[in-house]
């Protein structure tokens, strides 16, 4: 049985502030002594507004000296009352006093206020700035990659985005495990908690304005359930998915899914290759590892190599992208570079701390 989802169930009929804990921007680093800088010169300025407005009217008050109001006057009562203390039985009368009240006793008691109430204040404002940093995500975010599934294929898919150089900010993971999430958020990601086989999630996460999706969730069905999701709603972008079993990778493709990577075949046939050619794999290991050593990269064509052969650069050239599709480089078709190409070759990646 089918149960029809409530429109309070439906993420994208929600209003931005209720995504809060749905949608996480990722946090921005802050050290406990600016935290605490920018409270204290919040709440100067504060009072500062408020001794200016009891000055500008200082006819209107009277103290008990019946003397009006000087400007250390109007200082003390703004400092009372923005404090909460009110007035007591006892009160400064002198002007070395209440001095004393002003630079000494008030700072002790906005000590104390935050302290006692800002743990609340900092949820609550903490809220109102994801909701504002979510609203102003969602009306920007274009062209990034979401990433299906955290786990261990998930994981390695966002490395290796990382490694060839896309922002943090341009990466959204979407996953059901909480943990998951909380580790994505931590280098950075934007994360979106729900199922991706979800039509409201996928849409939360921009998925209609994502230039490629990564699909690495567990189960081949749910893989398949994904991809049919995120084609429907983005049909130009570029769908990657992982499948476990070869007999599933045609499932995925009429699913619409580009690329499909058959995970346990290519690690069988990497752990069967390790038992009598190692070297081999540590060699494909190096060209799947985008941050040291050997990298399969793309790059457009130079003018001065429009009409030669691939083959003859002094980069090692691998294949030719023509029209979306792949020319291997012994392809007769891959003879004479053509404006346009995309040559697929190995680069040397250069540690960041050799740069």
């Amino acid at each position: 049985m089918i149960r029809r989802l409530n429109p309070a169930d439906r993420l994208t009929d929600r209003p931005d502030h209720s995504l809060v804990g749905v949608i996480r921007m990722p946090d921005r680093p802050e050290s406990p002594a600016r935290a605490i800088i920018k409270r204290v010169v919040g709440a100067t300025a504060a009072l500062f507004v408020a001794v200016l407005i009891v000055y500008l009217d200082r006819d209107g008050y009277r103290d008990v000296n019946g003397d009006g109001l000087s400007f250390l006057d109007a200082v003390y009562y703004a400092t009372v009352s923005l404090s909460t203390t009110g007035y007591g039985d006892i009160a400064p009368a002198s002007s070395s006093a209440r001095l004393v009240n002003v630079l000494v006793i008030t700072p002790l008691r906005v000590l104390f206020l935050i302290v006692l109430v800002g743990t609340t204040l900092e949820v609550l404002t903490e809220r109102s700035r994801q909701a504002f940093r979510i609203q102003k995500w969602r009306t920007k975010v274009r062209n990034h990659v979401v990433v299906v599934g955290y786990g261990t294929k998930g994981r390695s898919a966002v490395s290796a985005l990382l490694g060839d150089d896309v922002p943090p900010s341009h990466i959204v993971v979407v996953d059901t495990n909480q943990e998951s999430l909380d580790s994505a958020s931590s280098i950075g990601l934007v994360t979106v908690h729900g199922s991706g086989t979800r039509n409201d999630v996928l849409r939360v996460a921009g998925v209609p304005n994502a230039r490629a999706v990564v699909v690495a969730a567990n189960r081949d069905d749910t893989a398949v359930l994904v991809t049919l999701t995120a084609r429907e709603l983005a049909p130009k972008a570029q769908i990657v998915a992982s499948v476990r079993e070869r007999e599933n990778e045609h499932l995925l493709r009429q699913s619409g899914a580009d690329s499909v990577v058959v995970s346990s075949e290519t690690a069988g046939r990497l752990l069967g290759m390790a038992t009598s050619t190692p070297s081999v794999v540590d060699m494909v290991e190096d060209l799947l590892t985008p941050d040291a050593g050997l990298a399969i990269a793309e790059r457009d064509v130079e003018p001065s190599e429009i009409g030669g052969s691939p083959r003859h650069l002094p980069d090692i050239v691998l294949g030719v992208v023509r029209g979306g599709r792949l020319f291997r480089v012994d392809a007769a078709e891959a003879d004479a570079i053509e404006s346009g190409d995309r040559l697929l070759y190995i680069k040397k990646v250069t540690p960041p701390d050799e740069d």
